[in-house]
């Protein structure tokens, strides 16, 4: 099929995602033809590197050759089984891997995405206090400004206006703990504490509800969709021990920064907090399918256990929960992130994706506001005659992302604000090519506005 009859097609029938869909009458699709790498490749030949590891879950890039081996041997015995009444091995090899990852979270409970994964872990809460005689304990409290998915529970947990208004009438209200102070990464001096005087406002808020919190919600120190903002982990450690005090449980949102998007394996690790359930997919498979897991302990796991009839059982299912392609390649991703220490490649590495957004800025005066963590970096565009953001209106990011899919490579800014979430194993080459594209974009959508 032509590029153009591609384009046709898509435009005949396909809604996508997240996107007003005019916009792809004057700006279409792109049409891949195959991906590799850091790169997506194009019907035409051309190559694009994939700023934001298509949608933040590539985590080591497209067409990985020892994942797809791997799910090619596990296609070879069966693609999918349910997991009702079965088990298999690589489901249960995969199982005592994750529950290596924080351990007391040694039980582990698959869906297909992040957003069940997160209704998961907000209704086994629930269900928790309901059969450990807390019955009264029914509502949950997030951080402002935080986004975790797109059901109507979990946008109601979210921030997000831009996702969550037209069902503001149905979305049940809960508790958003303000204020945050943002930092700019592990280097700025905010990152070591959380000012004591943003703490008491939270802990005002959090002590008003205490005896009717089920749980606290949160995207560990990185905040995605919200605006990629990030927090000193001091913050979770003043969440954790007041949720002990409290006998409140802590939901950890690790669906975008775990496996090693911010350093170590789970972003938790920064604040050496242990929560009570934590939320993975994305780079869970590497990009390689739709899967998610949740992990909680053993005294979380018995508080469901008992004979049929005592109404205890956690009965939620997905179709495709512990999906045996996705778990294939979930078990080979977390073997390389071993065996070759991508944690430590992402810490040696850090920097310098940094310091290719910060070459953007000082060669185009056209962001601040810099901010990086493991290999996430952030900046708010910016008129570079004032220094001011520039109205909304404009859309000055979605211009830029236009110029820079022109140039050869593919972001998403939220809003005016840009940034860098590249595979993990992306070399410098691509990254120091993926800067000046993105230089030239912004030179280009900042120039007459």
């Amino acid at each position: 099929m032509k590029q153009s009859e591609i384009i046709a097609l898509d435009a005949k029938h396909v809604w996508h995602p997240c996107a007003q869909m005019k916009d792809y009458e004057d700006f279409p699709p792109l049409p891949v033809a195959s991906a590799s790498g850091s790169h997506i490749i194009t019907k035409d030949g051309r190559r694009i590197i994939d700023a934001i590891s298509s949608w933040w879950c590539k985590a080591l890039g497209h067409g990985h050759p020892r994942i797809r081996c791997a799910v090619e041997k596990q296609m070879d015995k069966f693609e999918h089984v349910l997991l009702a009444n079965t088990c298999n091995e690589t489901v249960a090899e995969l199982s005592a891997r994750l529950a290596g990852l924080c351990p007391p979270l040694t039980r582990v409970f698959y869906a297909d995405n992040g957003s069940t994964a997160m209704e998961i872990a907000m209704k086994m809460s629930l269900q928790y206090h309901l059969q450990t005689g807390m019955p009264e304990r029914r509502h949950f409290a997030s951080l402002s400004n935080g986004y975790h998915g797109e059901s109507i529970l979990t946008l109601a947990a979210g921030d997000c206006e831009l996702y969550s208004s037209p069902f503001a009438a149905v979305l049940p209200r809960i508790q958003k703990l303000a204020p945050i102070r943002y930092c700019s990464g592990p280097q700025d001096p905010a990152w070591q504490g959380f000012p004591e005087e943003a703490w008491n406002k939270i802990k005002n808020s959090l002590d008003a509800k205490a005896e009717q919190l089920s749980a606290i919600i949160f995207e560990p120190v990185l905040q995605g969709a919200g605006g990629m903002l990030i927090y000193s982990p001091d913050l979770l450690r003043r969440l954790r021990d007041w949720a002990d005090k409290n006998h409140v449980q802590l939901i950890a949102d690790e669906i975008m920064t775990g496996f090693a998007r911010t350093g170590p394996m789970l972003a938790c690790e920064h604040a050496g907090i242990k929560p009570d359930f934590i939320a993975l997919s994305k780079g869970l498979t590497a990009g390689w399918g739709p899967m998610s897991a949740v992990l909680c302990s053993e005294d979380t796991y018995m508080a469901f256990y008992g004979d049929y009839f005592s109404g205890k059982a956690f009965m939620h299912s997905n179709t495709y929960c512990g999906h045996a392609l996705g778990a294939a390649a979930a078990l080979e991703t977390l073997k390389i992130f071993e065996e070759e220490d991508i944690p430590g490649q992402v810490k040696h590495r850090s920097q310098f994706l940094a310091d290719c957004m910060k070459s953007v800025a000082d060669s185009t005066k056209s962001l601040r506001n810099l901010r990086s963590i493991g290999f996430m970096a952030a900046a708010d565009i910016v008129n570079p005659s004032t220094g001011q953001p520039y109205p909304k209106e404009l859309r000055i990011g979605f211009k830029a992302s236009q110029a820079a899919l022109r140039r050869g490579a593919l972001l998403r800014p939220l809003g005016d604000t840009i940034y860098f979430l590249p595979p993990l194993n992306t070399d410098n080459n691509t990254l120091t090519q993926l800067a000046e594209i993105t230089e030239a974009a912004l030179c280009e959508s900042t120039k007459n506005a």
